[in-house]
């Protein structure tokens, strides 16, 4: 190498030394910290990491399982449930299963349904003294479609929802909704809801039936910001029931697909 290649190595060196001095004076004169940016860790709703257990029932053997425990209703005022001798009284309504009702399954029964195909998988309940019986699925040519799991808890909510403040609790033992409760814990207090439109907007506004005392209520990012206690209008709540009708039909048929 010629001496004037290593006088500009020389050179180099002291002028890369020299600036790398001059910054690390400047970084202290302004005193720059080099921080990594803060991670922000988004919480989870805690009901997300609630699992309630199902039965799984593929046939009648395995649907008499609900007679082992208690149960409690998933979806109040939507099953509709009949005067049962033996045999069900499908000719006269007794009532609706309220929300999160607790029940006693005293036993599982199949029976034919007028003017029906098939026949109708029945859980037989006592209340006041009296035997009833509701659908929690269809049998035919022994083929059974069961989808009690989608209609009942077999754990308490209580236990289920823990975690939920005592006063959201008395809400839902009153049967009211208080301003920021979700959704959730509205159904549990009133019963299924209609959600008004596409459901998809924020605000969302949901119709709840309440068997006969409609209330209205509207969820803001997920929780309540206004209750409307609605006046009993015949023509508003009969409408309200067919739609709530019509779409058990769909989450019947949807829940049935999903078996298989």
């Amino acid at each position: 190498m010629s001496k004037n290649a290593k006088i500009m190595q020389i050179i180099l060196a002291a002028v890369i030394v020299l600036v790398a001095v001059r910054l690390l004076f400047t970084l202290r004169e302004r005193r720059v910290k080099f921080v990594a940016p803060e991670k922000k860790e988004v919480a989870l709703d805690p009901d997300y990491y609630v699992n309630p257990k199902k039965l799984h029932p593929q046939d009648l053997k395995d649907a008499k399982e609900l007679t082992q425990q208690p149960v409690w209703v998933r979806e109040g005022y939507r099953s509709v449930y009949f005067p049962y001798g033996p045999p069900v009284d499908f000719a006269h309504e007794a009532g609706r299963l309220g929300p999160i009702e607790k029940l006693r399954i005293k036993d599982v029964v199949v029976q034919r349904e007028p003017n029906t195909p098939g026949r109708q998988v029945m859980a037989v309940f006592e209340k006041d003294g009296k035997r009833y019986a509701f659908s929690i699925g269809t049998e035919e040519n022994g083929s059974y479609r069961i989808y009690s799991d989608d209609m009942m808890f077999i754990q308490d909510p209580h236990e289920l929802y823990k975690h939920w403040p005592a006063d959201v609790w008395q809400a839902i033992e009153h049967h009211e909704v208080k301003p920021g409760m979700n959704e959730l814990q509205a159904s549990f207090a009133l019963g299924v809801g209609m959600v008004e439109g596409t459901g998809t907007s924020n605000p969302r506004v949901v119709n709840y039936p309440n068997n006969g005392r409609p209330v209205q209520v509207t969820f803001t990012n997920g929780k309540a910001t206004e209750v409307k206690e609605e006046v009993d209008h015949p023509v508003r709540i009969g409408s309200l029931r067919i739609r709530l009708a019509v779409a058990a039909r769909v989450a019947l048929h949807l829940s049935l697909c999903a078996q298989y």
